[in-house]
């Protein structure tokens, strides 16, 4: 392991060797920009979470599937912002003091979150896509065991994802100072070929599958009769809030890591083309950390449960009888399904 951090520290010392004569704009960047987004992104992140899952816990009893999903996205975002004051602290002081481990282990907690999220998502799609395309089946999708089955295959995916990265990224010793190095900042010959898995089968795929998804939601929509009714536009702000997240969030980020990786890759490659490339890659990262935001307002527009539970926690008030469960009959609406 000593060898292949040696010759992974040897090869980016190589590639930074001739960035010392040009504007070192991506530390600029790492410097006051990362600090400050990491820290809005924390902050928000631990409130807002934990708030989700205290009123999941204590005011949307019993759960059903899509409630189980929602928690376990919680529970991910709010991991993912526990690990970011580490982080400031590191690009604040611009040394990493906690070691290898740590630094492996904050890396992975990131990725975890946003393949764990992207995953969710597309959990969150299919469930409702079966809810509408397929009615007769939707009292059966909603049933606790197929949210608690899909969420434990997300972690265990999200693993099986994530895990080989463990072992690429490491610390690289400069200038008399420790840094725990990105992801996309390791030896390039080693995450090239890795990042772009990641990409087509933990991004690329499940957009896919969301967009095919909400098509055919849609289109099954159109010929409902409650097409205006305000849960129809409820749903169709969750749908296209989904579909933000994926391309705001997360689109930015895939496409300027693999640039980042690439430039790293090309000798020809000049030296204000390798950091302007890296200062681009730095500004997607906390742009996909925000889908922890976009996930806050997820939650209310999931159905209209959430909010009346948020308010009544807020003003101490027990739930009114309008948020009991609504069983599921034949004649039951396409849209009404949808708050599944």
């Amino acid at each position: 392991m000593d060898q292949q951090h040696l010759k992974q520290q040897k090869a980016m010392a190589g590639l930074e060797k001739n960035s010392t004569d040009c504007l070192p704009i991506d530390d600029y960047v790492k410097t006051y920009y990362l600090p400050v987004m990491y820290s809005i992104i924390s902050v928000v992140g631990l409130m807002g979470n934990l708030l989700a899952i205290v009123i999941y816990l204590a005011k949307l009893r019993p759960w059903k599937s899509s409630s189980i999903i929602m928690v376990n996205l919680a529970v991910a975002d709010l991991l993912y912002a526990l690990s970011l004051p580490v982080l400031i602290q590191f690009y604040i002081t611009r040394n990493w003091v906690s070691g290898e481990f740590m630094c492996r282990f904050i890396r992975f907690c990131f990725y975890y979150n946003l393949y764990g999220s992207i995953l969710f998502l597309t959990c969150l799609s299919i469930f409702r896509y079966i809810a509408v395309v397929y009615p007769l089946k939707a009292a059966e999708i909603r049933r606790k065991r197929w949210g608690t089955l899909a969420c434990l295959a997300v972690w265990a995916i999200s693993l099986v994802e994530i895990g080989p990265m463990l072992g690429m990224i490491t610390v690289q010793q400069k200038d008399n100072l420790t840094k725990c190095l990105d992801f996309a900042s390791n030896d390039p010959q080693v995450v090239w070929w890795y990042g772009w898995i990641l990409t087509v089968f933990g991004y690329v795929l499940p957009l896919l599958v969301v967009c095919w998804n909400y098509t055919h939601i849609a289109g099954s929509l159109g010929s409902s009769v409650s097409r205006h009714s305000p849960s129809r536009s409820r749903v169709r702000m969750l749908s296209i809030l989904i579909l933000v997240v994926f391309v705001l969030c997360f689109l930015p980020y895939h496409i300027m890591r693999l640039l980042r990786v690439d430039s790293l890759r090309r000798t020809e490659v000049s030296c204000i083309q390798r950091r302007g490339i890296h200062a681009a890659y730095i500004l997607t990262r906390p742009l996909a950390g925000l889908n922890t935001f976009f996930n806050l307002a997820l939650y209310t527009l999931a159905g209209d449960k959430f909010q009346q539970a948020f308010w009544s926690f807020v003003h101490g008030r027990e739930r009114t009888s309008s948020t009991i469960s609504v069983i599921h009959s034949p004649n039951m609406s396409k849209t009404d399904l949808l708050k599944i």
